[in-house]
């Protein structure tokens, strides 16, 4: 049986991570040129990245339908680790360790290169 002190802890890391997360994001929005707030607002969060990423706004469809949702999100990935210089090796830290990569985009040294890594 889990002990309630665990439970705490365990809560505690957890609001954390978020906190550092949702700080990322905010990073990453305002080195983008977007405002950093555009990162807590639902739907309008993903208006503003697909912006930043090149995509056009109807892509947001996409990301409803089952299966193919995953596939977008992955090229989303892609095209932000683009935007901000990084290649194939940086997508892969995003998909399988975005909880290291979002803050490292974010608070590192890394800046935007323009929608999709065009100049």
């Amino acid at each position: 049986m889990e002990s309630p002190v665990m439970g705490g802890a365990i809560a505690i890391v957890y609001l954390i991570v978020i906190v550092v997360e949702v700080a990322a994001f905010w990073k990453i929005y305002t080195k983008a040129g977007e405002p950093g707030w555009a990162c807590i607002i639902p739907i309008y969060n993903l208006i503003v990245l697909l912006r930043i990423v090149g995509k056009p706004t109807w892509w947001i469809v996409l990301l409803i339908i089952p299966i193919v949702n995953i596939v977008v999100l992955i090229m989303l990935m892609h095209s932000l680790s683009k935007s901000f210089g990084k290649g194939v090796g940086f997508t892969i830290g995003l998909v399988v360790l975005g909880v290291v990569c979002y803050p490292i985009l974010g608070f590192g040294s890394d800046a935007y290169v323009g929608p999709g890594g065009e100049e």
